[in-house]
């Protein structure tokens, strides 16, 4: 026991129908057999900030590692879009100043008309913020664009407080600890170093075996079913 340390979660109510149905409809698509012609996309955000260095580092030397000074300049936030293929191994990022409904709406379609092009119909699960949705692409674009998006993009929302859900979220760790844990002092830097990550990963076809099905939810997760409580 330690009483005096916590942990920061996502926690559901008891007996949620809603969260609970939303949650079965993502572990329904996770099941689905990976198609290449209507790939499962994973979408999500994160934010970095940058921060330059006030004082010269002092380079690494036998027995000591690389030494920075505890001050540093602060140099403004930047805004990671993440687009994952969990089950095909690929992922494209994007980084920009801001994160507002017009910015969404165009990365939606750099995806679609950059990266998947070719591609009829996407399965996109994203978490349900309010600059996730399609209203966004009629903000950003002329209607007849914004229903041809729309029409090329099949939705799936996870429940509130449900965000562990989202696959990309484990890629999302996986970039942080691997690139962005250090120091990074303008966004051309940070833009140069994630997509020398985002190369290397896709090179590797790195996947997600993701195991957690209805079955188990309803099991290790019951409280949250009002009719197997009742």
């Amino acid at each position: 026991m330690k009483p005096w340390q916590k942990q920061q979660w996502c926690i559901p109510p008891n007996a949620n129908a809603t969260f609970v149905c939303a949650m079965e409809d993502i572990l329904e698509v996770y099941k689905r057999l990976y198609d290449p012609d209507k790939p499962l996309i994973c979408m999500d955000e994160t934010t970095k900030q940058l921060i330059k260095e006030i004082r010269k580092k002092i380079p690494v030397t036998q027995g000591n590692p690389e030494r920075i000074d505890y001050e540093y300049e602060r140099n403004g936030v930047c805004n990671l879009f993440m687009f994952y293929e969990p089950f095909g191994g690929k992922r494209y990022v994007s980084i920009i100043k801001r994160r507002t409904k017009v910015d969404w709406a165009n990365e939606i379609k750099t995806m679609l008309n950059v990266h998947y092009l070719k591609i009829e119909k996407v399965v996109l699960v994203m978490d349900n913020l309010n600059t996730h949705t399609g209203a966004s692409l009629y903000e950003a674009f002329p209607p007849e664009e914004a229903r041809k998006l729309l029409n090329r993009l099949e939705i799936h929302y996870t429940p509130k407080h449900g965000s562990w859900l989202n696959i990309v979220e484990i890629e999302l760790r996986v970039l942080t600890g691997q690139c962005l844990n250090k120091r990074i002092p303008d966004i051309l830097t940070l833009k140069s170093e994630v997509h020398e990550w985002q190369n290397q990963r896709n090179f590797q076809k790195a996947k997600v075996d993701w195991q957690f099905t209805a079955d188990d939810a309803r099991v290790k997760l019951k409280r949250l079913y009002p009719a197997i409580l009742t």
